[in-house]
């Protein structure tokens, strides 16, 4: 496998990926294994002006557990949104 699928996700979220939408934005929960660790990771869609954006968020956090990465993946892209709102997509 690539180092970028690796880091990216593989370009796509796999269809038992938890998400949820939140503020209008949808957040997919994408940890990436890490040897026995998950890699915080989420996708953050929205559309713009008619237009879909998107936003791949890889954090450093890594967590022991799938579900426990998926929940913390959530939660950080929550945050981000709270943070940045669309200005996550300039």
């Amino acid at each position: 496998m690539s180092l970028f699928k690796k880091l990216f996700g593989g370009g796509g979220s796999k269809p038992d990926a938890p998400s949820e939408t939140y503020k209008d934005f949808r957040i997919t929960a994408t940890p990436i294994a890490e040897g026995q660790a998950f890699r915080v990771a989420a996708t953050i869609e929205k559309e713009v002006d008619g237009k879909m954006r998107r936003h791949e968020l890889i954090r450093a956090d890594t967590m022991q557990g799938l579900e426990a990465a998926q929940v913390a993946s959530i939660g950080k892209a929550k945050q981000v949104i709270d943070e940045q709102g669309e200005r996550i997509f300039r």
